[in-house]
């Protein structure tokens, strides 16, 4: 009996984007509890360019299981082809959509097809289009998870005690930092559904579409710094991270609390000094969060701003377009 075959991108060496190859291979078979999903739209996230560019260990993960050649890709927007035996809340022609087996590498989403786990997905809204759906699942889940609901109780990785979210209502002033982006534009909309009063600090060339979105207040990073023009925050969830991200305790009130989505350098001298938190999450998988997510995109709550498309072919020239930065919304991939 011959082995059906499909398209994907694999990784078959670390390196540039030149390294990801359009390859013909086995379409997978769907093992227990999973779904065989025929792919028609792929997210692009940082982990994607991260295991390109070599790293494949998961923070908080004590090896690697990485083993190349590796599709990458998490976040999928799809049909369900056919089930496993023991899946009973999903059918085949269910439109689905999710973060896939994340924190990992192993999502295996630029692909034609891929094995999914049933309980990573949830059922794509009928009136979000694939490529806008393929777009919400990572950055979804990561803004909901910070500011909304965590959702689970396992440790981060990148702190002792786990990440607690803070009261997000209409006496809330939040501050977002890289508001254009994936994550950034997802908080904005859920900080606002909340009610808060956000301000959005972002390149000019974004200051348009942040305001679209709900932003009360724009700050064009280039020409000014936030952290000398606003004080009394309650919150600031910064998607940019790195050493400067610091910077912006200066704008929170005593009690105010800061959200590194990307480590960052902290004292926790000066954070209890200045009588304010610091707290971190790792974004995993979550099906039920996705649906709420989805409730919220379909009665047009919440939109998915999509920067680019690129067919899965053309997956480098997707992360080239990642490389460049300024990306307003999400890069996704889509599968003819």
């Amino acid at each position: 009996m011959s082995t059906r075959t499909m398209r994907a991108i694999r990784i078959h060496e670390h390196g540039g984007p030149e390294v990801l190859r359009y390859d013909e291979v086995p379409i997978p078979r769907p093992g227990p509890g999973e779904v065989l999903v025929r792919v028609h739209a792929a997210g692009v996230n940082p982990p994607d360019w991260y295991l390109r560019n070599g790293l494949t260990r998961m923070p908080g993960k004590a090896e690697s299981t990485v083993t190349l050649p590796v599709i990458p890709g998490t976040d999928v927007s799809g049909v369900i082809e056919a089930i496993a035996a023991d899946v009973d809340d999903l059918a085949v022609g269910d439109e689905v959509f999710g973060l896939l087996r994340f924190p990992g590498f192993d999502g295996s989403t630029y692909a034609e097809y891929v094995a999914a786990p049933a309980s990573d997905l949830a059922r794509k809204p009928a009136g979000v289009d694939h490529v806008h759906a393929a777009g919400a699942p990572m950055a979804g889940l990561t803004a909901w998870q910070f500011l909304i609901e965590l959702g689970h109780d396992h440790p981060s990785p990148f702190q002792e005690s786990r990440h607690r979210s803070t009261v997000i209502d209409a006496d809330t002033t939040v501050l977002v930092n890289g508001a254009a982006g994936g994550v950034g534009h997802f908080a904005l909309q859920l900080a606002k559904w909340r009610g808060a009063r956000v301000i959005a600090v972002a390149s000019g060339a974004h200051e348009s579409f942040l305001n679209k979105l709900g932003a009360d207040r724009f700050i064009d990073y280039t020409k000014s710094r936030p952290e000398e023009l606003v004080h009394d925050i309650d919150l600031v969830l910064d998607t940019v991270g790195g050493p400067d991200s610091k910077r912006f305790l200066r704008t929170l009130k005593r009690g105010g609390a800061q959200f590194p989505v990307l480590p960052g350098d902290f004292d926790r001298e000066q954070t209890a000094k200045l009588g304010v938190t610091v707290s971190s999450a790792q974004v995993r998988s979550n099906a039920a969060q996705l649906a709420e997510l989805g409730r919220l995109l379909d009665a047009g709550t919440v939109h998915v701003a999509i920067d680019s498309t690129f067919a899965l072919a053309d997956a480098r020239a997707a992360h080239e377009r990642a490389a460049r930065g300024h990306i307003q919304g999400k890069i996704v991939l889509t599968v003819a």
